[in-house]
């Protein structure tokens, strides 16, 4: 690949449009500075400095998406309160269009409070729950989608999956059906529960630990040949096309059934590892749909995944600094 290639498929990155289905959450950092111990227990007290709210799980998906350059809608349900109200607000601030997103009185918006002091984590603090959507929540939510996939027609829909409810059995079946019956590209970030729920999908995208718990394999060297067998497995389930799975520091694997290959990580100075699923997922899910190019959605993706690393706290990828990363390492002139 040249730079003159590369450059034009970051060019057309503008034109996609990407639906994002799945659980969204708020994250909230507090940073502060840790200068005596608490007389009250044996704890470090915090003095707060500054508070951010930023997009999380799903969220985080469409802000990565957007931030390459896609049109993005999001599709999920949040609570009634304000913590979904300031969701709503930064998501539409940062450009993705909430028209799907449906608000539930029974449940609050996901929120996580992570605690940091000279840019290490301390603490984090959950509030949530993950009861599953009632059916009086599900099947309008499903209709509300489904219209908009028959009316706008996306390029991409990607589903992320944190395992708080959203992401029913039948939701997944219902709008990957649609999906595959009107020609949308489908990706999905799973987790454990719902893991082989996801059928006839384009792009398997679990990390390492997710492979192991919902196929429950014991996989230890991580070879290709080791790989592919995963890959045999899943694709006995869920017959779908392109196995993508993210390695950590050992970089990421793929499968279209065709072929295979790992593909290293690139040495980086890890901050911290929140969101990077995130990005890949969504790099990965607009690489593909661009180019249908398995090799270099993964080359791209692998990169964006480790940029991310190197700040800390749940970040978006920069497109510009992606763009000139991906030229370094693959262009040839």
């Amino acid at each position: 690949m040249n730079k003159a290639e590369l450059q034009t498929i970051f060019d057309k990155m503008d034109g996609l449009h990407v639906v994002v289905v799945g659980d969204v959450m708020l994250d909230n950092y507090w940073w502060g500075n840790v200068d005596r111990i608490s007389p009250e227990a044996p704890v470090p007290i915090v003095a707060l400095t500054r508070r951010e709210c930023r997009l999380g799980g799903a969220a985080n998906v469409a802000l990565n998406c957007r931030s390459l350059g896609a049109k993005v809608t999001l599709a999920t349900v949040t609570g009634d309160d304000s913590e979904g109200k300031t969701l709503v607000k930064l998501a539409t601030e940062a450009g993705i269009d909430t028209s799907l997103v449906m608000q539930s009185w029974r449940r609050p918006t996901t929120t996580k409070t992570r605690v940091l002091s000279r840019n290490q984590q301390m603490m984090r603090i959950d509030d949530e729950v993950t009861d599953e959507l009632y059916v009086e929540e599900e099947h309008p939510f499903i209709d509300l989608v489904l219209r908009f996939l028959q009316r706008v027609k996306p390029d991409v829909l990607i589903f992320e999956d944190y395992n708080k409810g959203l992401l029913k059995e039948n939701v997944i079946q219902r709008i990957t059906a649609h999906c595959k019956e009107i020609g949308i590209i489908t990706s999905v970030d799973p987790k454990k529960k719902n893991f082989l729920a996801y059928k006839n999908v384009t792009i398997f995208k679990p990390n390492l630990k997710e492979v192991r718990e919902g196929l429950n394999m014991h996989l230890e060297a991580i070879t290709l040949d080791e790989l592919n067998e995963v890959h045999k497995k899943l694709n006995t389930e869920l017959h779908h096309d392109i196995t993508f799975i993210t390695l950590s520091e050992k970089g990421v694997f793929y499968n279209n059934g065709f072929i295979s290959h790992i593909i290293p990580a690139r040495l980086r100075n890890i901050a911290d590892v929140s969101g990077a699923g995130d990005t890949v997922i969504a790099t990965a899910s607009i690489i593909y749909a661009l180019t249908k190019d398995v090799n270099l959605m993964s080359e791209i993706s692998n990169l964006a995944g480790g940029l991310v690393c190197e700040e800390v706290g749940v970040v978006s990828i920069k497109k510009e600094k992606l763009r000139k990363e991906s030229e370094r390492i693959l262009c040839l002139g």
